[in-house]
């Protein structure tokens, strides 16, 4: 259990058997009546956000939280394929609760998968990955590093903005929790 003077900002707690991930709270002690805490959460499954008011001292449930490390291996209709690399077992997860994520996924990546009550609700990627540009416009000659930027279509099927100067077939790496270029690898 956890009382009120243990929010703070990503604690996750459970209420009505729903996960809930603290985005932001304010301690209020009026001048007329009882302290209360004001917090803004995030639903665990769906990404709803909701406020809620609690009194001061309320205390509220611990979620079943666990985080296993896992591998990617493919994808199979609407589901992808994990493997548990402690236990090696194989457990298929809707592509739907893995949102834009899913786009940065290649095969045999390693991943840390959050489960509550047994079923996969998030996923962690590592925060750069190292792509493949499969689909790009051509650059022009006096293209610069400086200059603009233009869509290009990686492995993953993930588009991205690069600068000019990246052609089809180059390695790029991109933080996976902007969806942003950082820079051009080498083979």
């Amino acid at each position: 259990m956890y009382d009120t003077s243990d929010f703070r900002n990503g604690l996750k707690i459970e209420l009505d058997n729903v996960p809930f991930e603290i985005v932001e709270f304010l301690h209020v002690k009026p001048g007329k009546g009882g302290a209360f805490v004001r917090t803004k959460m995030k639903n665990m499954q769906t990404g709803a956000v909701l406020s809620k008011t609690f009194r001061a001292g309320e205390k509220v449930e611990k979620p079943e939280l666990q985080d296993r490390h896992m591998q990617f291996l493919y994808t199979q209709g609407e589901d992808l394929m994990l493997m548990d690399l402690d236990s090696y077992e194989q457990i298929p997860v809707p592509v739907t609760k893995l949102g834009d994520k899913r786009f940065f996924m290649k095969e045999d990546m390693e991943i840390d998968v959050l489960f509550y009550k047994g079923e996969a609700i998030s996923i962690e990627l590592p925060i750069f990955v190292e792509l493949e540009i499969s689909h790009t416009d051509p650059g022009l000659r006096g293209d610069t590093a400086s200059g603009g930027s233009k869509p290009a279509t990686v492995e993953t099927g993930a588009v991205i903005q690069v600068p000019l100067f990246i052609s089809e077939g180059e390695m790029v790496r991109i933080d996976t929790r902007t969806g942003e270029y950082i820079t051009r690898v080498k083979k």
